[in-house]
């Protein structure tokens, strides 16, 4: 399952293209009509292009010219984005709140991971406000349009939760949203803001999520010795055969081996005795321990404690 797929909710009748995939196994799709709506990895299947292939054909002949969607007003909410015609070539841009209750209202356009703020402010019951003009023949350019809005709760009462919808506007869907804008009166294309899906409760998602994960055992970290000797002769019965590449690949497997384990298991210092030689083990060793973040720091031991090279690391 990739961005860009083509999916299907299992228990409901929406498709549409996946536009995010969160680590947390979350998925946004993006529906027809430019809403993005959340659900989780689980609870969608892609739709095949092989399905598509084998159905498309006899779906195109049983299927009847679309509808306009219904702009069934919401009995709590009641808000809208209203495109309103200024001429055949330009469209101003209103959010109408025909609700009993008034809101903190923010509006935006998403450029990936940027955000420009078109509107910030109140919108009051039964008020509309026009927060920018558009251009009809760049409609394909356009960005979505992020749309944010907290209830204001004048009186004590049960908390409402603050919502976001994000619209992608398509010519294909956009023209089917002819209709008369409440609370102006005027033709327009509206699309109606109500609360369609559930908010997200972070809670139960994580627990559902963790008991489809299988929880890994933990297993004790193996203490490696204060000090490792790498000499080849040590590490190996029977050096004699490798070439002096293998000889060092071995070396540099166990040094890093056992540093991994020295850091895993809370040990605070670690000796790594390498030897003299040409110095090409010591610079590996050297050069590997240079690019770790958890390394206090390291440095070559006194020669007349071991008798021959050998490297202290501090760990952090």
């Amino acid at each position: 399952m990739n961005i860009g797929d083509k999916v299907r909710l299992i228990k409901g009748t929406e498709e549409g293209i996946i536009r995010k995939i969160s680590s947390s196994g979350r998925v946004e799709i993006e529906i027809e009509d430019g809403f993005i709506i959340p659900a989780l990895k689980n609870e969608v299947v892609v739709i095949h292009a092989t399905e598509k292939s084998y159905f498309g054909e006899q779906e195109n002949k049983a299927k009847e010219p679309e509808a306009p969607l219904p702009l069934s007003a919401p009995k709590d909410q009641g808000l809208y984005l209203a495109f309103i015609p200024i001429n055949d070539q330009s469209l101003s841009l209103y959010l109408i709140n025909d609700s009993k209750k008034p809101y903190l209202a923010h509006a935006s356009e998403v450029f990936g991971d940027n955000h420009r703020t078109l509107m910030a402010g109140s919108l009051g019951v039964g008020e509309s406000k026009k927060f920018d003009d558009r251009l009809l023949k760049e409609m394909d350019e356009w960005p979505s349009f992020l749309l944010r809005f907290i209830p204001i709760q004048n009186k004590l009462e049960t908390a409402l939760p603050a919502f976001e919808r994000q619209l992608k506007m398509k010519p294909t869907q956009f023209f089917k949203h002819l209709s008369k804008a409440p609370l102006l009166g005027k033709s327009a294309y509206v699309f109606s803001l109500e609360q369609t899906t559930k908010e997200l409760d972070i809670r139960a998602l994580n627990q559902e999520l963790e008991s489809l994960q299988p929880k890994a055992q933990a297993i004790p970290t193996k203490k490696p010795p204060k000090s490792v000797d790498l000499h080849i002769e040590e590490l190996t019965p029977n050096p004699q055969g490798m070439s002096n590449s293998a000889m060092l690949k071995l070396q540099l497997e166990v040094f890093e081996k056992n540093l991994d384990q020295a850091i895993a298991s809370g040990m605070d210092e670690i000796t790594f005795i390498h030897g003299l030689g040409n110095g090409v083990l010591r610079k590996e060793i050297h050069r590997h321990l240079s690019q770790l973040g958890n390394i206090k720091y390291f440095q070559d031991t006194q020669k007349d404690q071991w008798g021959y090279g050998a490297t202290l690391v501090k760990i952090s």
